[in-house]
């Protein structure tokens, strides 16, 4: 019976993929004793659900910089990073019902100790330009993250990979230093893309070109960029659109003008503050998904004041969260406990007690820092997120109850994450947070990665980092990560006040599958691949 139902299942899909002809399916279905009407039925309901081609999408997108490249090493950014997974794939994906699949390969395989990972790639997979995916491009894709002198922040991803080889034409093996349980995970990471090698074993980013579903036709950063589909795009199912034009518009204003006057079909992050007012548009589909996605505010821990825990501790209760969540989320979310791991990981500490604003308690670590008051500047723009700016002056107002000044240094949006983000000592940030427990560590807190934005430094915290990475015992993996948790929340240099949800908005004459991944932003930043017009 179990058969039956996993081949009818099969049959629904290539109804819904337009791989099979009516007179086929009827066939088919009779032989697996449906009867006329049903198969009838199940014919015309598939047909009506299969995603359409055509069309010309347009995206205004709240992120993006000038400064941004095609070297997936430097995406930093939802703008870029979506624009990235229209372009290229990666060895895995996260599925938008957020389980990992092949995508470039069609399968993995791991030693008992899960130091050696074996990926077997699929085949006749074709490139932009024509050249068929081989393990060469894997490799070299990888290796330009690796490399000694690599400023990719996917290196330290890649910093347990001893050793990389082709094993026969169409298998690639990573034999790491030490065990990585989910190290199919990393390799879904969107700077892990893979583009074309050379002879010289070198990829070529800078003409864009990809496996994914949509080639680049013309590359403004932070400010337009269109795609036309790629012909020979090896997913069935996916990439819908004829081509796609891609803009910034970081304020939310003009962005939301747009899509109501039909200037765009599809935006990311809606202002909560008047999404309500959106969802009574006619002709507009306001949808909402839980995610990582999370804000911080991180201090360069080695930096005066902020090398002070005390004064870290001082101003993570002096910020009132719950106001946070009310006014500038709107409720679409929960208040952060100052760590990275959200409620949808798996190994969130739920045990670690709720930090709540407390005055006395930021007085009294102030007082025990050695200073009975402080000034400190706080750069903040609407690029960080939506309302990044009225949170900083909520937080300004919360902290000075507790002697905490803080001035509020209004950067502009253009270049923030370039010139403001990793460079200031005090910023409004957001970060879309990361499929598995160890991605998020090892790129935002591991020491000496590129992207600490706290500079955090921590022996026993990197000690467990690289333990927890290789314990195959999921109670003992839960114990360390727990473990991580706490020591971040007490003594961390990130203010982690709140989770997101994402929000979003597209014109109703676009349409998707009932699942949406909520790794990403819109659809896990797949949308122009994902969805079609109805």
């Amino acid at each position: 019976m179990k058969q039956i139902d996993k081949k009818q299942a099969e049959l629904k899909e290539l109804a819904q993929k337009g791989r099979i002809s009516r007179r086929d399916f009827m066939a088919k279905a009779a032989a697996m004793g449906v009867t006329v009407a049903a198969a009838t039925t199940l014919w015309s309901d598939n047909v009506k659900a299969a995603p359409k081609r055509g069309g010309k999408a347009r995206i205004g997108s709240a992120h993006g910089n000038t400064t941004d490249t095609l070297d997936p090493g430097t995406f930093n950014n939802g703008g870029i990073i979506h624009q990235g997974f229209g372009m290229r794939n990666h060895l895995t994906e996260v599925n938008n019902d957020g389980s990992l699949i092949p995508e470039l390969c069609e399968k993995w395989e791991a030693s008992d100790d899960a130091t050696e990972w074996t990926f077997t790639l699929r085949k006749g997979v074709e490139f932009h330009n024509g050249k068929t995916l081989d393990t060469n491009d894997i490799i070299a894709s990888m290796n330009h993250h690796r490399g000694k002198d690599s400023k990719s922040a996917a290196k330290p991803l890649l910093a347990p990979v001893k050793e990389l080889k082709a094993d026969g034409p169409n298998k690639v093996v990573f034999k790491l230093s030490g065990g990585s349980a989910d190290f199919p995970f990393v390799v879904s990471d969107y700077h892990l893309a893979i583009m074309p090698a050379d002879k010289e074993g070198k990829v070529d980013w800078q003409s864009g070109i990809g496996t994914g579903a949509y080639a680049v036709q013309k590359f403004e950063p932070g400010v337009r960029s269109t795609f036309k589909r790629h012909p020979n795009y090896f997913k069935a199912g996916r990439g819908h659109f004829d081509e796609v034009e891609f803009l910034t518009i970081t304020d939310v204003v003009a962005r939301t003008n747009a899509l109501t006057t039909g200037e765009i079909d599809m935006m990311s992050r809606c202002d909560l503050k008047t999404v309500h007012l959106l969802k009574r548009r006619k002709g507009i589909n306001v949808e909402e998904v839980t995610g990582t996605l999370h804000y911080t505010i991180p201090m360069h821990t080695d930096v005066a004041p902020f090398d002070n825990n005390d004064v870290r501790m001082a101003l993570k209760y002096a910020l009132d969260r719950e106001v946070l969540l009310k006014t500038i989320l709107r409720g679409h979310g929960v208040v952060g406990n100052d760590h990275p791991i959200s409620t949808a990981n798996r190994f969130h500490n739920g045990d670690l007690p709720q930090r709540k604003y407390d005055l006395d308690k930021a007085k009294f670590h102030l007082k025990k820092s050695g200073l009975s008051s402080i000034s400190v500047d706080l750069s903040a723009a609407d690029a960080a997120f939506v309302g990044a700016v009225d949170a900083a002056v909520l937080y300004k107002e919360h902290a000075a109850k507790a002697g905490i000044n803080i001035n509020v240094v209004r950067e502009p949006s253009d270049g923030y994450w370039s010139n403001v983000w990793l460079k200031k000592p005090w910023c409004m940030v957001y970060w879309g947070g990361r499929p598995i427990e160890d991605m998020m560590f090892s790129q935002s807190l591991a020491e000496g990665a590129d992207w600490n934005e706290s500079h955090f430094s921590h022996k026993r915290f990197n000690e467990l980092l690289v333990a927890a990475r290789a314990e195959l015992n999921e109670a003992k993996r839960r114990a360390m990560y727990y473990e991580m948790q706490e020591i971040v929340n007490m003594e961390g240099g990130t203010v982690v006040p709140l989770f997101a949800n994402y929000v979003f908005a597209s014109s109703d004459k676009i349409t998707h599958d009932k699942k949406m991944a909520g790794n990403w932003d819109m659809d896990g930043d797949k949308a122009i691949e994902r969805w079609w017009f109805k």
